[in-house]
C-alpha cells in the first residue's frame, strides 16, 4: 500500500514540503479501526521500547531489590531532555545499587532542552552520561544484571543475559516471536528492534490491558509501567517534549512514547468512550520528528476526543517562522479517517 500523507508543510499557500508515512489504531479486542498506509512496515522502534524494555528488571524483582520509586521506573521509560530532575532521579538510581554515571554504556550528548543546554554551555560545563536521554533506561538494565549475576561491563551487548531477557520481554508483548525480531544498536549503544508497526501498536494495547495469558508478574509490571507514565508525564521527555505534552493535554487519559526516526506509540487507557482502550502506531516515512510527528499526533489525538481542540496551538498547525520570528507559513496534519 501506498503511504499516507500524514503532514503538508506550507510557505505562504504554496505546499512546499510533504510528509508521508503510516498509521494504525487498534482496540482492546485486537480490531484495526483505522490505518493508513501500510500497518505492516517494518521498522525499528527505537526509543519507543523503552516502557517494555523495562518489563524484565521489574518481572525479575531487580526493581524492588533496588528500591526503585514510581518516579524512577517512569525515568526508566523515558526519552528525558536532561534537565537537572531527570538527571538528579538517574543519578539517585545508580546509587541505589551501589554503582555510578561511570558504568553506564549508553554515551554522553548534550540535554535535549535547549535552555538547560545552553545554561551548561554558557557555565562551562560539560554534560556527562548522565544527561543522556537514555540514563534511565541503561540504570535500569544495570540494575537487572546485579540482580541475576550478568555482566554489568556488558550489560549492553547482545549476548549479555540482560538484552536476552529484554529480547524475550519485547517478543511477549508485541506477539512476535524472537527469533522473528531483527536487532541493531541503538543511538544510546543498546539493541534495539524492528517490528511491523501494528505489532508495536499491539506491545502498547498489551502493556495498558494485559491479556489473560500473561504471567501475574507481568501483568503486574505492565500496570505499574502504566501507572508511572501516567502519574509523570513530565519525567517521560520534559519541558517541551511530545510525549509530556500529549499526556498532559491528555489528561491521564494516555501513555504516549516517541522513538528516533518518526517513530510515535501511544496507548488510550480504557474508559467509558472506549472500553476495550486504543493504541496507536504511526510511523513518519522520513524519518522527521520536529514537524511530521507533532502536527499528525496531535490531530489523531483531536480527531479521537482525547484532547481538547484548541489545546497545544503551537503543534497542529505547527507555525513556519523566518529568522525574524514571522510567520511565513504552517505545517498542516493530512486527513485522517477516523
Amino acid at each position: 500500500m501506498a503511504s499516507k500523507v500524514l503532514a503538508k508543510v506550507y510557505r505562504g499557500d504554496v505546499v512546499e514540503s510533504v510528509h508521508r508515512g503510516h498509521y494504525v489504531i487498534i482496540d482492546g479486542e485486537g480490531r484495526e479501526l483505522a490505518s493508513e498506509g501500510s500497518p505492516k512496515t517494518v521498522t525499528f522502534i527505537r526509543s519507543a521500547a523503552k516502557p517494555f524494555q523495562v518489563l524484565p528488571c521489574i518481572t525479575s524483582g531487580a526493581a524492588d531489590a533496588a528500591g526503585f520509586s514510581e518516579e524512577e521506573i517512569a525515568l526508566a521509560c523515558a526519552s528525558h531532555s536532561g534537565e537537572a530532575r531527570h538527571v538528579r532521579i538517574a543519578q539517585l538510581m545508580l546509587e541505589r545499587i551501589g554503582l555510578s554515571e561511570i558504568h553506564l554504556r549508553c554515551g554522553t550528548h548534550l540535554p535535549f532542552y535547549d535552555k538547560e543546554a545552553e545554561r551548561m554551555q554558557r557555565a562551562g560545563e560539560y554534560p556527562t552520561q548522565l544527561h543522556n536521554n537514555c540514563s534511565g533506561k541503561h540504570a535500569a538494565m544495570l540494575a537487572l544484571a546485579k540482580h541475576i549475576g550478568a555482566d554489568i561491563t556488558s550489560y549492553d551487548a547482545g549476548e549479555n543475559p540482560v538484552q536476552k531477557e529484554i529480547l524475550n520481554a519485547v517478543a511477549a508483548i508485541t506477539e512476535v516471536p524472537a527469533a522473528k525480531i531483527k536487532t541493531a544498536i541503538d543511538g544510546c549503544a543498546a539493541p534495539n528492534f524492528a517490528l511491523p508497526l501494528v505489532a508495536m501498536a499491539r506491545g502498547f494495547m498489551n502493556l495498558i490491558s494485559p491479556p489473560e495469558h500473561f504471567t501475574r508478574e507481568l501483568k503486574a509490571a505492565c500496570g505499574r509501567v502504566v501507572s508511572a507514565m501516567v502519574k509523570n508525564p513530565e519525567l517521560i521527555g520534559g519541558t517541551e517534549r511530545l510525549d509530556t505534552l500529549l499526556m498532559q493535554a491528555a489528561e491521564g487519559r494516555i501513555i504516549s512514547k516517541v522513538g528516533a526516526e518518526g517513530v510515535w506509540l501511544c496507548g488510550v487507557l480504557p474508559s467509558e468512550r472506549y472500553p476495550s482502550g486504543l493504541a496507536i502506531g504511526l510511523k513518519v516515512e522520513d524519518g522527521d520528528d520536529r514537524r511530521a510527528r507533532p502536527v499528525a499526533s496531535v490531530a489523531i489525538l483531536k480527531r479521537l476526543g482525547l484532547i481538547a481542540e484548541d489545546a497545544l496551538p503551537d503543534l497542529s498547525p505547527m507555525p513556519i517562522k523566518n529568522r525574524r520570528g514571522d510567520t511565513v507559513g504552517s505545517v498542516f496534519s493530512g486527513e485522517f479517517a477516523l
